[in-house]
């Protein structure tokens, strides 16, 4: 499970905390469909490489399907190795794990 309050208040001077609650609120599926800042903080958080699409796809509050990490093509936003290209294996496999 996630933490709200975390995504909510991030203290970006724990990165790895931030992102790692991302990225279970990604992992989990409901996120998607909770408040839009939630789904925008996600999705940056894609987009930049921090975290990945989830291990299963997902549908957002307006129905729209989201794509699991594994139907994207590898090296693309929110591929396992897209993340690993911007911040390296070792943050790659955290967040798999997360």
């Amino acid at each position: 499970m996630f933490s709200v309050a975390t995504i909510e208040n991030p203290d970006l001077d724990n990165e790895i905390e931030y992102y790692t609650e991302l990225q279970r609120a990604i992992n989990s599926g409901s996120a998607w469909s909770l408040q839009g800042s939630y789904g925008r903080a996600m999705m940056a958080a894609i987009e930049a490489g921090y975290c990945m699409l989830g291990r299963q796809a997902a549908r957002d509050y307006w129905g729209h399907r989201i794509p699991s990490r594994d139907e994207v093509k590898a090296g693309t936003k929110g591929s396992p190795e897209f993340v690993a290209r911007r911040f390296g294996d070792e943050w790659a496999e955290l967040m798999a794990a997360a």
